[in-house]
């Protein structure tokens, strides 16, 4: 959710700092900061607002130092304004902390060190950390970080300087994500590879109950018991390139003009064409362990919910298989029925997602068996879940998900071909459905050079106060979907419903003024949704369809249509999603509002 990164080597740290931020500030943020090891002591320059407001104070006082720590803060306690801004200081001043996540003991440890003369500035929970680590100091600050965190409860990744114990770098990890980024004779700590990608591929991740130590002189991990741990080093294999705008307005539009691209890599090497069914060398399970089980679980967070709901859909209908969609943040407070039976799929595009972590941590506590639908190599899914599927679509920059969530799709279509073909599903669907997936990437191509339709539509509505997006059967989710991209990104209240749920209760909204947006596909419920639309416009609400094909029955009923492909039902979400993303995009653009990086949002949320 937040963003760290830090520095130790030979170069002057605040513009490798800066830069690394810079990367960062798709996650969301209200605040950035840095700490600089300048010689005499560690300086500490922050400020509410974007890092260019940072960057304008660095440049009327510049700090100068090889080793320091920054950060960009997403308001958990307090409001975001300077004296809440990270980094915290200790009270005399040694030592300097940055901190993603909740330390839910906070008030508890506050209480504690007040008692003992301690002086407190912000409203944060991380400044507790800075007084504590002073707080067990004795010369050493490594021994110092590890005393406090014995005390803390809660999740945290952090990184930590100190004046006393010079150039070097202490950070660890519970519950958010931590890297380091190996260099020549310089070292990195960073919450996202893309921070440090710059300067070295080579990245080392932390895992819950690390604690990393860098200084000039290398690297070395230790356990909460300050035993060493030997870790593996990664490789990054994509470059930078890839998180670059590449001539487009905004990342969020470059990202759903690649979804041809995303699309086919997802699917690339996994079909299998003649046998109907798909290959995938990450499951980690035998044909004879997807037999076995009774159930399955699926569990997720906001987009990737909504992907999930469509699994579900898949799931049911061709593996002939019990599927519950979970929220993650519910899932894990509930009892749920999960034994060694269940499968429990999570999908989480980076991967660390607070809510769909705790999620998979309980389902294998139960005993399931769980697999993940990730977009990030190397996340805490990734590595933690028993199996699962890379959706392989790039870096996502946009804080709204396009191209992870139709590529969530595909992943979970994937993984139904293989288990429906164990579970009897014949050799002729399979080959049918492939045929359709191998089709998508020109599909979607067809749709992205109409853009220009949905930027007219766009137009119309901009001024909008409210959307009302209706579908049925595998379009359903699709209407959540369309709902959430405009409200996240153009700040409309929008609204996504069962078409047929509309006249229990939302009907009393339509009017002249409210837009109703209506996924009317050629599909199993085809004429039942044109009912809803003559509802609708009985009432004299605006009526927006997606299409897939010239219907007499909508003749006269639309105000706006946009045609997608025809395509085989259990497809057709993500193609209809297409145009719903882009009528999202333009609107927030002719209203204003800043589509990458809309506010009070996160990318990756990491916190509860």
């Amino acid at each position: 959710m937040c963003g760290i990164v830090g520095y130790v080597g030979p170069k002057i740290a605040t513009p490798l700092l800066l830069e690394g931020l810079k990367r960062l500030e798709y996650r969301g943020y209200d605040s950035a900061g840095v700490a600089i090891m300048n010689g005499a002591g560690v300086e500490t320059v922050k400020e509410a607002g974007k890092i260019a407001k940072l960057e304008l104070l660095l440049d009327a006082t510049p700090v100068t130092g090889t080793t320091g720590i920054a950060h960009t803060r997403w308001a958990t306690h307090g409001p975001p304004n300077q004296v809440n801004a990270h980094p915290h200081m200790s009270q005399d001043g040694s030592v300097a902390v940055v901190h993603n996540g909740i330390i839910e003991n906070a008030t508890v440890l506050k209480q504690m060190l007040q008692g003992r003369g301690y002086v407190f500035r912000s409203d944060t929970d991380t400044e507790v950390l800075a007084h504590l680590i002073e707080e067990c100091f004795d010369g050493n600050l490594e021994d110092a970080v590890l005393e406090a965190l014995l005390q803390v409860e809660g999740t945290y990744g952090i990184a930590v300087i100190s004046s006393v114990d010079t150039h070097k770098i202490v950070a660890a990890r519970k519950g958010s994500p931590l890297l380091l980024g190996l260099g020549e004779n310089e070292y990195f700590i960073a919450s996202d590879v893309s921070a440090i990608l710059a300067h070295t591929r080579q990245v080392v991740y932390l895992e819950d109950g690390e604690m990393a130590v860098l200084d000039a002189g290398g690297y070395r991990v230790i356990d909460m018991d300050a035993v060493e741990i030997t870790k593996n080093v990664a490789h990054i294999d994509w470059d930078l390139a890839q998180i670059e705008r590449g001539g487009f307005s905004h990342f969020m539009l470059k990202e759903i003009f690649e979804q041809p691209q995303t699309v086919e890599q997802t699917m690339r090497g996994r079909l299998l064409d003649d046998e109907g069914t798909s290959k995938l060398g990450g499951l980690n399970l035998s044909d004879e362990e997807l037999l076995s089980f009774t159930n399955i679980v699926i569990t997720a967070c906001g987009t990737s919910w909504h992907s999930a709901l469509i699994g579900e859909h898949m799931l049911e209908e061709l593996a002939r298989i019990p599927v519950e969609v979970e929220y993650a943040s519910e899932f894990r407070y509930r009892n749920p029925v999960v034994d060694e039976k269940t499968l429990c799929i999570v999908i989480s595009q980076s991967g660390e997602t607070a809510d769909t972590l705790a999620a998979m941590r309980e389902a294998k506590r139960r005993g399931a068996r769980t697999l993940g639908i990730v977009n990030s190599v190397g996340s805490t899914i990734a590595r933690e879940s028993d199996g699962g599927i890379y959706i392989h679509a790039g870096p996502e920059i946009g804080v709204a998900s396009t191209k992870a969530f139709t590529s969530q799709v595909v992943a979970l279509l994937l993984f139904t071909l293989k288990l429906g073909r164990l579970r009897g599903m014949s050799q002729e669907r399979g080959q049918e459905i492939i045929a359709g997936m191998r089709a998508l990437p020109q599909h979607i191509q067809t749709i992205l050079d109409r853009a220009q339709e949905i930027e007219d539509i766009a137009e119309e509505y901009k001024r909008a106060s409210n959307f009302l997006y209706l579908g049925r059967g595998y379009n359903f989710p699709v209407a959540l979907e369309g709902a959430l991209k405009l409200k996240e990104i153009s700040y409309i209240h929008a609204e996504g419903y069962p078409a047929a749920e509309m006249k229990h209760g939302p009907i009393a909204l339509i009017d002249e003024m409210m837009p109703v947006v209506f996924i009317a596909t050629h599909d199993a419920v085809f004429e039942k949704i044109t009912s809803n639309v003559h509802e609708v416009k009985a009432r004299k609400g605006r009526v927006i369809a997606v299409t897939s094909r010239d219907e007499d029955a909508l003749e006269g009923l639309l105000d706006y249509e946009f045609r997608v492909p025809e395509t085989s039902d259990l497809l057709m979400p993500i193609l209809a999603s297409v145009p719903l993303q882009l009528l999202a995009y333009y609107i927030a653009v002719k209203r204003g509002a800043n589509v990458d990086q809309p506010r009070n949002l996160a990318k990756s949320v990491t916190v509860e």
